[in-house]
């Protein structure tokens, strides 16, 4: 048998292949959402570690970021370990981060002067590998910035998410241009659920999944996190037909 067709050399170079992409056994390493309307749309079957996630408000939500942000948390405190929170705005409500899951004692806040310094703790945190995940609050994402960040997760696995919160409405129409993102959701505020008593019931959620490696768009309507980071799937969200087409990256 001829070297080049030898089981064991090809073993080998099989090997040496998967040690040089270091990064494909950490991206087969995903976060289910526990939903498997929204799971069975994610490559793999969750959203993967060692890569990027982007995060908008939509509607009032560009703005104030409240849901956008709830959204990330509720991913966060599905993760396992201490969460690096990295922004430039001194108006997160901590209490209702802590409804969503993500409690005090995981998490690092790290406030910058400007956007290039959370982007540099993004970074700095995704290359540490000791994160259960680093989120920073942007407004503008260039595509250098985002590879960088991608490239940073990818090395050690942790997962990254990006909550972009612009200062007026018109300029959301950022959300369209192009990023090294892995995913890309827009989180609107619905109705909350009705209750048969005076009160304010479980907040809604229109999540858009506008953009997924190697995946399709869609669309779900859901229950916010609740105290341990999970959503729910609103019932008639199931067959709500799939729009995100129509829709293109309309940031609105």
């Amino acid at each position: 048998m001829s070297r080049a067709t030898n089981p064991r050399v090809i073993e080998e170079l099989r090997d040496r292949i998967a040690h040089l992409e270091g990064s494909v056994t950490k991206k087969a390493i995903v976060l289910p959402f526990g939903i498997r309307e929204m799971d069975d749309r994610l490559p793999g079957g969750g959203l993967p570690y060692g890569a990027l996630h982007e995060i908008a408000g939509g509607g009032a939500g560009t703005v104030d970021g409240a849901a956008a942000a709830l959204f990330a948390a509720g991913i966060a405190a599905r993760s396992k370990g201490k969460v690096l929170w990295c922004l430039t705005r001194r108006d997160l409500f901590f209490p209702a981060i802590a409804q969503a899951g993500l409690h005090p004692d995981r998490v690092i806040f790290c406030e910058g002067d400007k956007e290039e310094d959370v982007l540099a703790s993004m970074e700095e945190g995704l290359s540490f590998g000791g994160l259960a995940a680093v989120v920073g609050e942007l407004v503008r994402l260039p595509m250098v910035a985002s590879r960088r960040l991608q490239l940073a997760a990818e090395k050690t696995g942790t997962i990254g998410l990006v909550v972009r919160r612009w200062r007026r409405q018109t300029e959301a129409s950022d959300f369209g241009n192009p990023t090294a993102s892995t995913t890309r959701w827009r989180v609107s505020v619905l109705p909350s659920e009705e209750l048969p008593v005076a009160g304010v019931g479980r907040a809604r959620w229109l999540a858009e999944l506008m953009r997924v490696k190697a995946g399709e768009c869609a669309e779900f309507e859901i229950g916010a996190c609740d105290a341990k980071g999970r959503l729910c799937l609103l019932p008639h969200s199931a067959n709500r037909p799939d729009t995100s087409a129509r829709r293109g990256n309309r940031a609105s």
